[in-house]
């Protein structure tokens, strides 16, 4: 997360660590090369002083090699700009849009519906919005199976 263009490190205090590396010690997950003091007290704000490449890794046992580490990239700002903070990432998956057109013949610009995908030898069901299917439908058995199935597929993961 970053807060004010300062990346907050957010994590338990004695289980887990955030260390500043050199790329290659970032690359190879190892922390051999520290820049500066390893902060183990979480959660941590970091500033960043210099533009350029930064490389963090979280030193206790593997998790830098499970994923838990960042590279930021510090651009210097211009001469005259005013920091910026970027909006928050959309939580939300909107679709693509596409562009408005720039006739002014309001007849050009009437919308031209997108063809279908095609389904052929797809069954289809017609139902209302908001409608669920027949209490004796198999899709309720099928839902649970698939959640069974991703659940144990979940847990023998992690086991």
């Amino acid at each position: 997360m970053f807060l004010n263009n300062f990346p907050v490190f957010n994590f338990a205090t004695n289980a887990h660590d955030v260390q500043e590396v050199p790329k290659a010690s970032f690359d190879s997950c190892s922390s051999e090369n520290p820049i500066g003091t390893a902060i183990t007290t979480g959660p941590a704000n970091i500033t960043l002083t210099s533009a350029g490449d930064h490389y963090y890794i979280c030193t206790y046992g593997r998790h830098c090699q499970s994923g838990q580490k960042l590279a930021i990239t510090v651009s210097a700002a211009s001469p005259g700009a005013a920091p910026s903070v970027p909006p928050p990432p959309s939580t939300t998956n909107t679709p693509p849009t596409t562009p408005s057109p720039t006739s002014n013949d309001p007849a050009a610009c009437e919308p031209v519906p997108a063809p279908s995908p095609s389904m052929s030898g797809v069954p289809t069901v017609n139902t209302t919005p908001g409608s669920l299917p027949p209490l004796g439908s198999s899709s309720h058995v099928v839902l649970a199976s698939f959640v069974l199935s991703s659940l144990a597929l979940v847990v023998g993961l992690f086991f």
